[in-house]
C-alpha cells in the first residue's frame, strides 16, 4: 500500500526542515512525498532543495491559495492513500504512517481518521491544545463535530469519485470536504484511537484575526449541508474551550 503525503508551503523557512524530516524519518517505507511551494520569497526553497533527491514531486510557483495548492498535490499523487502534513507540523511519531497503514489493511476502510495535538510554536513537546476524536455517528455533525483535518487519510479514488477541495472557500474548504466525506454513507470510515500529528499553533486555521472570516465560511458550509445553522457553528466553536483547558490542567506529559 503506497501513501502519498502532501506538504504545501509558503514562506516557512523556520519550520519546513522539521516537517520534511518528519516524513522522511517514517519507518513505513512505501511513501511518496510531494512538496508544493507557492513561490516562497524567504529561504524556504533553499531548505527544500537540500532534500530534493528524497522528495518525489516538488514544484515552486505562485498558486491561488492553500486549496489550489492541495489540489495540485492530489493531481500529481500516485499513492493508494493520501494524507496531508502542513509545513509547520510534524507526525506524532516515526511509526505513525505504519500504524495508519495497518488500520487500512485490517479494515478495508476508505478513510481513516485519528487524534491530533496543537503544540507550542517553538517547543513541539509543549501541548497547548488537544483535538480528540471518537467513533463516528452521523448526528455528531449537527453538534459541530468533525475530526482534525490533518488526521484524516483517504483513498485516492475518493477524491476521483467525489471531487477535490473547493477553492471557492479561502479558509474552510477542509471543513467542507470533511462534511462531504462524513455525510456520505458510501464511504467506509474507521477511527484510529491514536495521536498522529502535532500542529504548531499559529497557522491559518488558528490565527485569531481570521476566525471571523472562518466562521462566516463555516456557517455557509453548515447551511449547504443542512445542519443546524448558528447552533452547529456555536457548538463547533465551543468545542475548542475544553481542548485548550484539558492540557493546562493535566499537563503536556499526559499526551506525549
Amino acid at each position: 500500500m503506497k501513501f502519498s503525503i502532501i506538504t504545501i508551503v509558503y514562506n516557512r523557512e523556520k519550520y519546513i526542515s522539521d516537517c520534511i524530516e518528519s516524513v522522511l524519518n517514517q519507518t513505513y517505507s512505501n511513501i511518496e512525498y510531494l512538496v508544493i511551494d507557492g513561490g516562497s520569497s524567504d529561504g524556504t526553497q533553499r531548505k527544500i532543495e537540500r532534500y530534493k533527491d528524497r522528495i518525489d514531486y516538488y514544484s515552486s510557483e505562485k498558486d491561488e491559495g492553500i486549496y489550489d495548492a492541495l489540489n495540485k498535490g492530489i493531481k500529481n499523487a500516485t499513492g493508494d492513500i493520501i494524507g496531508i502534513l502542513h509545513s509547520d507540523d510534524l507526525f506524532f511519531q516515526v511509526d505513525t504512517i505504519r500504524n495508519i497503514a495497518n488500520a487500512f489493511e485490517s479494515s478495508n476502510a476508505d478513510l481513516v481518521y485519528a487524534k491530533g495535538l496543537f503544540v507550542d510554536k517553538e517547543n513541539p513537546e509543549k501541548i497547548k491544545r488537544i483535538y480528540p476524536s471518537k467513533i463516528f455517528r452521523k448526528r455528531f455533525l449537527l453538534y459541530g463535530w468533525i475530526p482534525l483535518h490533518t488526521t484524516i487519510f483517504v483513498r485516492r479514488e475518493i477524491f476521483e469519485k467525489y471531487g477535490m477541495y473547493d477553492p471557492g472557500y479561502s479558509i474552510a474548504s477542509d471543513y467542507e470536504i470533511s462534511l462531504r466525506w462524513f455525510k456520505n454513507e458510501q464511504i467506509k470510515k474507521l477511527f484510529l484511537n491514536e495521536w498522529v500529528v502535532k500542529m504548531r499553533l499559529g497557522g491559518i486555521s488558528t490565527s485569531v484575526k481570521l476566525q471571523i472570516k472562518k466562521s462566516r465560511e463555516d456557517l455557509s458550509i453548515i447551511k449547504l449541508y443542512n445542519l443546524n445553522g448558528i447552533f452547529t457553528l456555536a457548538c463547533k466553536v465551543g468545542r475548542k474551550i475544553p481542548q485548550y483547558l484539558i492540557p493546562q490542567v493535566l499537563g503536556s506529559n499526559r499526551f506525549i
